[in-house]
């Protein structure tokens, strides 16, 4: 859930990278043509314009849905509850 798709700019292929580390100022090499690609907020080019704003989404998602988790309360665990153990064992 936190990969984006990029499309070069060279050789139009499509692959894959994780979304929070597409920000302003990250570089990628393609790995089917080797170009570099440089992904920067005011890039003119339109597959890098979608591969960021894309990223910006899915980590803005990740974001609510850690806050959503964080606010729910935890699940008490029923394993040792409202028992002891006793330092001795008979056998």
């Amino acid at each position: 859930m936190g990969s984006v798709q990029i499309q070069c700019t060279r050789c139009k292929n499509v692959f894959r990278d994780r979304a929070a580390r597409l920000q302003d100022g990250y570089s990628r090499q393609c790995p089917s043509c080797e170009v570099v690609l440089f992904f920067a907020e005011d890039s003119q080019h339109p597959f890098v314009k979608r591969a960021m704003r894309n990223a910006r989404k899915v980590r803005k998602e990740l974001r609510e849905a850690e806050a959503v988790r964080r606010a729910a309360p935890e699940p008490r665990s029923r394993s040792f509850a409202g028992r002891t153990q006793s330092a001795e064992r008979e056998d």
